[in-house]
């Protein structure tokens, strides 16, 4: 019955795999948004804009502390894959082992660190005086908690690794729904303010946590520790930290970028911060199928890297492609026509010229981002891709492209052009990401397969390749 759970990606059709993967991944990545969609109307619409505007002002910091612990654990996930491609079960027990080990010690550091110094870091994040103490009361909880986030993170990692995308779904419906009913009692019923949305975060976001690592231990008897599986070895820290390291330093780089913008953005006051924090989360809602689509070819490129198949990876990454570009027209018209209506759902105020400002500006950020989704979904699908096949550092370079495009809107446009100008910092990024992930795949899988020639694991004669992948 556990080995049902797993499934091989490295056989069968990559466009039908990726598909049957991703709708679990969309449908757990749908109730992440949901409760956070939630949990920022619920914000919005009982405790004020002004309450709203301080939580957003957190929304890039939360990015990138926390984006760092998601892109640990998933670099971590990397090596699992690899070896449960090679069916390669020793390995594979080992690998899941030490980032055990990593994820406690860095969890732990974390917590402490940022959680202490939450006040100073929202002093450097230019956050406005009179949004300080509700900032603190919501993002310091959060930090604390960081331990629960990971053990998420890791535990779902590597149920992705091994081709189960349901049961870290169902964990995060069960979390979606508990963090809705939790807000409510909390902010309505207990009028704990801030503080309550982020408790119902905190505990929503354990009780996920353990119900993977439950079921990770009760129902995967591939991974059941032998006692020589528990011994700490260098080659596979150090394996691990390769990965995880500049996958996790690519969030938090990406974040950096965000956190110039968002900088920028709360010295245009607090409609501003209101608006991109209302159309932030409403973007974020409809990025979940481009999101799953590039979490899907990460395990799709880990699995047949380690199988040694790299012809299917171009064939995996072509259906992602069309599939993703298909919704990302549909997602333009959506937002177009029904933007406007979305987002009043996190606005409410007592002067309506104010609520009129905050729609136009949040409907303004959504159709400039949502015409320029395309070279988003190409920027996830080839970094997931790559970071898949193992080029972790080179990965993050991408990040870094992303950080100057963002970093150079925040800096030199927003002081002249204001709000017109930040709403293209995402987009901004995006491209130049683009412009470096592009060529670097087609090098990175050129190199894999002349290393497989060398070594003679190649599925494919050199003649053969070249003939598949004449662009290559």
């Amino acid at each position: 019955m556990a080995r049902n759970m797993t499934r091989d990606l490295t056989q069968g059709s990559p466009m039908k795999l990726l598909i049957g993967f991703s709708l679990p991944l969309l449908g757990g990545f749908l109730f992440q948004q949901l409760y956070s969609f939630v949990d920022t109307a619920i914000v919005g619409r009982f405790l004020g804009y002004d309450a709203l505007a301080a939580v957003g002002s957190t929304g890039s910091l939360n990015f990138l502390i926390n984006g760092f612990c998601m892109g640990m654990c998933g670099g971590f996930a990397i090596p699992i894959a690899q070896a449960k491609g090679a069916q390669n079960e020793t390995e594979l027990r080992r690998f899941v082992m030490h980032s055990v080990y990593l994820c406690a010690a860095f969890a732990i550091g974390l917590a402490l660190l940022t959680g202490f110094g939450t006040p100073w870091m929202l002093k450097m994040m230019n956050t406005q005086t009179e949004l300080m103490a509700m900032a603190a009361a919501y993002i310091q909880p959060v930090f604390f908690a960081i331990p629960a986030t990971v053990l998420y993170n890791m535990a779902a990692g590597v149920m992705r690794s091994l081709g189960d995308s349901r049961t870290p779904m169902l964990a995060i419906v069960l979390a979606a729904l508990m963090n809705i009913a939790l807000d409510l009692l909390f902010i309505i019923v207990f009028h704990m303010g801030v503080f309550g949305a982020a408790l119902a975060t905190v505990i929503s976001q354990l009780t996920s946590g353990l119900f993977c690592l439950w079921v990770l231990m009760h129902k995967f008897p591939e991974l059941k520790m032998q006692p020589d599986d528990r011994r700490i070895r260098k080659p596979f820290v150090r394996r691990l930290l390769s990965m995880g390291l500049p996958f996790g330093l690519q969030y938090s780089i990406t974040a950096i970028g965000s956190v110039t913008v968002t900088i920028a953005v709360n010295g245009l006051g607090t409609i501003a911060v209101a608006a991109v924090t209302a159309a932030g989360k409403l973007s974020m809602l409809f990025n979940i199928v481009i999101d799953a689509l590039a979490s899907a070819m990460a395990t799709f490129a880990g699995q047949n890297v380690g199988a040694k198949k790299l012809d299917r990876i171009k064939q995996g990454l072509t259906s992602a492609s069309i599939v993703g570009s298909i919704y990302c027209v549909i997602a333009l018209v959506i937002i177009i026509f029904g933007g406007k209506a979305m987002v009043s759902l996190f606005v409410d105020a007592e002067d309506p010229a104010v609520i009129a400002e905050v729609l136009d500006k949040a409907q303004h950020f959504l159709v400039v981002n949502a015409a320029l989704y395309i070279p988003l979904l190409f920027v996830n699908l080839l970094r997931f891709t790559i970071q898949g096949v193992g080029f972790t550092t080179v990965a993050m370079t991408a990040g870094l492209m992303e950080l100057i495009g963002r970093a150079f809107v925040a800096m030199v446009l927003v002081p002249f052009f204001g709000y017109n100008a930040a709403v293209w910092a995402n987009p901004v990024a995006w491209l130049m990401a683009d412009f470096f992930l592009f060529p670097f795949l087609f090098t990175a899988l050129r190199w894999l397969q002349n290393r497989l020639l060398l070594t003679g694991q190649a599925t494919q004669s050199p003649k053969e390749y070249r003939a598949a992948h004449p662009e290559i």
